[in-house]
């Protein structure tokens, strides 16, 4: 019988995933679906690999991942995973920002509503195809670990969705690098997000990097692991200077260290 190998059957809520089955004679295609969303695994040697997303708001016990495997003769397979989701601990942050940002102006609140549909359509594209072969890296060297990740948010008084991102100390034009190798679908200054960087590394998996001083990429450049794509700063709706460093594989909201670890 063919053996699924995950990095590990459990993960935390807002945690990512490798996926891996191995290569098998006449094997030529799989898909996973998993939170209602099917996406394929490309070939790497003798191995068949995707990241899975467990989103941050995933409900915590029991979960399944639905394999389906195409051979050369016509033949198909399909076949279930446990996956086991374990609750994480997210505190509440209260924050104070200018009041701009909590009570929008009708001219502010369109503007948002239009670039969350921009965004949403792009994590909505699954590129099939792996961008990247290496691990993933922070994109500021030396640091080890972020802040608020899966936070839920009082902005000013008035609850706001949880934080999606982890924030590293960075002090205004400090080079952020890309996390690994992808093609750029989203580089312009966005209302809470301030100047955004956004990175399609292929399979649904995509980071972002937010609140920049300034953007050294465009749309549709292949950047490669470790390229500079802005410098740290302070714009968008924030409290001072740091990046916001985000990741979603397809729509699961993960923390992006989470990312370093599958690859271990």
């Amino acid at each position: 019988m063919l053996a699924l190998i995950l990095a590990s059957l459990a993960a935390a809520q807002g945690q990512a995933l490798r996926l891996e089955v191995p290569h098998e004679p006449g094997l030529e295609q799989i898909t996973v679906t998993w939170n209602g969303h099917e996406r394929p695994l490309v070939r790497q040697g003798e191995t068949w690999m995707a990241l899975l997303g467990v989103d941050l708001d995933t409900e915590a016990g029991a979960h399944e991942a639905e394999l389906s495997l195409t051979y050369a003769d016509g033949r198909s397979a399909q076949r279930t995973e446990p996956i086991a989701v374990s609750a994480a601990e997210f505190p509440t942050t209260e924050l104070t920002v200018e009041p701009r940002y909590v009570e929008l102006s009708p001219e502010d609140q369109q503007r948002a509503n239009r670039e969350s549909g921009e965004i949403a359509q792009i994590y909505a594209t699954v590129t099939p195809e792996a961008h990247w072969s290496e691990p993933f890296l922070v994109p500021i060297p030396g640091v080890s670990g972020g802040r608020n990740f899966g936070h839920r948010r009082i902005f000013n008084g008035q609850p706001r969705a949880p934080h999606s991102g982890a924030d590293l100390r960075a002090a205004t034009g400090t080079p952020i690098l890309a996390a690994n190798r992808g093609r750029v679908v989203l580089a312009k200054e966005l209302f809470f997000s301030g100047n955004a960087v956004f990175v399609d590394h292929g399979l649904g998996v995509y980071t972002v990097y937010l609140h920049l001083s300034r953007i050294d990429v465009e749309p549709g450049q292949m950047v490669g692991r470790g390229q500079q794509v802005g410098l740290a700063g302070a714009t968008g709706r924030v409290t001072g200077p740091h990046l916001h460093w985000g990741a979603r594989i397809v729509d699961a909201r993960v923390d992006p260290f989470s990312l370093l670890s599958v690859y271990e």
